[in-house]
This record gives C-alpha cells, structure tokens and sequence, in this order.
C-alpha cells in the first residue's frame, strides 16, 4: 500500500474558508501536515465563520490566518505566524480567487483590476514570500483554470489571470529548483463549489456537452490531485500544469 505521509510539514492554504480552499486543507491535514486557513476578512464575518468551520472540523493540527494575499505585509505576517506555529513552512497551495465576469465591451477598469490583483498579483505576492521563507525540498502548488486555454466568453479578466498564473509557475519552478522546491499548477475545469454554481445554469448545460466524462467535477477530485503534488510522489514534477477537467480538452 502507498500511503502519502505529510506528518510535521506545515502547509499555508490561500483562500480555505470554503470550497476547493477548504476541501484542500482538509486533505492535507488528513495525511498528517499542519495546515494554515488562511481566509479574507470581511466585514460581516462570514468568511471567519466559515473558516472556523473548516479550521474546527481539523483539530489542533489547523491555524486561522486572515489576511489579504493582494497585501504582501499581510502575506508576510501570514507566514510569520506560520513559522511562529509550526517552526516552518513546506507547502504553499495558491487557490484564492474570485470572478469578476463580464464581456470586455462591459467591463470596467475596476473589474479587470479586481480579479488581476486578487488572483494573479495574490499569487505573485505568496510565491515571493514563499521563495524567502519556505524550506528546502519544499511544494508550491498554484491553482489555474481550464479557462486560462479555452478563453471562455466573458472572462477575458479571469482568463489573463489564470493563464498569467501559468507561465510564473514555468518561471519560479526554474528559479528554485536548486533548493528542490518544486512548483506546479492544476486547471480545473468547472466544480461545483460556491464559485462553480455562480454559472447560470443555461450556460452549465451547454459546457457539460464538452466534458467527455459527461459531469462536472467534485472538489475532491482536485484537492487529491494538489495533495498528490505536495507530496514525496511527485518529487520530480515541477513546473507543469495539470488539467483535472474529465477530459476538456477542445
């Protein structure tokens, strides 16, 4: 039998309140590794809730962290109270992100900017504070979108940033690939998660007759994939994109 073992690694989990994030973190922390929730605040105090949630059903082994990844004071403090839990930081899953759709024609400045600061620039700002503090033979797993290589109508934003998150992954898996840090993206096609059922669902009806397999993802079909690469089995990948879409591929 093949078990992965993350016992004693501490992984940060960007965006875990709910969905992917939290499915995600969930799965680390039952191969053993000490996960950070990391969530945004709002005002309201839904995302604290629902990360409490997450951190809750975990046990000791889950830190809440809140902080803003498009902020790298915010992103460094993070990783100083990762360290200051755990003593160090091995894994680094890049999963926040929001959607901003609209076409180009309606779309305003700020939506654009909104979804590039949140879902590229965030990334940006934690794989920089990753490649300063993460220990060697470390993971970095960044998560992109089948939208990034299909240009899906109305999401030239989210789309850029996606496909943006592609190319610093080819990038930084060079630059710290001395230190034995591996860094990968996943693509997933459309799961059903908070995001997934914002697509009107004349526009999932149509996307479903795309996906050989013939239905939408689970998110635990995804995070199994991104525990795959943070563990010692994918030791040499690096650098590449992994598509988990059933097959969409056109």
């Amino acid at each position: 039998m093949i078990a992965i073992d993350l016992s004693g690694k501490t992984a940060i989990v960007t965006g875990a309140s709910q969905g992917l994030g939290a499915c995600t973190a969930k799965l680390l922390a039952q191969a053993g590794a000490n996960v950070v929730i990391n969530y945004f605040h709002d005002p309201q105090g839904v995302n604290l809730t629902r990360a409490e949630s997450v951190a809750n059903g975990i046990g000791k082994q889950a830190l809440l962290s809140a902080a803003d990844v498009r902020d790298p004071a915010a992103v460094a403090a993070m990783f100083r109270q990762a360290t200051a839990n755990f003593g160090q930081v091995d894994i680094v899953v890049n999963n926040a992100g929001i959607l901003r759709d609209r076409t180009i024609k309606k779309m305003t400045v700020a939506e654009w900017q909104e979804v590039m600061d949140t879902n590229l620039t965030g990334v940006f700002n934690v794989c920089k504070q990753a490649a300063e503090t993460l220990a060697d033979g470390g993971r970095i797993v960044n998560v992109s979108s089948i939208a990034a290589f299909h240009g899906f109508f109305g999401q030239s934003n989210y789309a850029a940033a996606k496909g943006g998150i592609v190319s610093l992954t080819k990038v930084l898996c060079r630059e710290l690939a001395k230190r034995k840090i591996t860094v990968n993206a996943v693509a997933p096609g459309v799961v059903l998660t908070e995001m997934g059922r914002t697509i009107p669902e004349a526009v999932r009806h149509e996307m479903l007759k795309s996906i050989p397999l013939g239905r939408f993802g689970e998110p635990e079909e995804i995070g199994k994939v991104i525990l795959f690469l943070c563990s010692d089995l994918a030791a040499y990948i690096t650098g590449q994109t992994i598509h988990v879409s059933g097959g969409w591929w056109v």
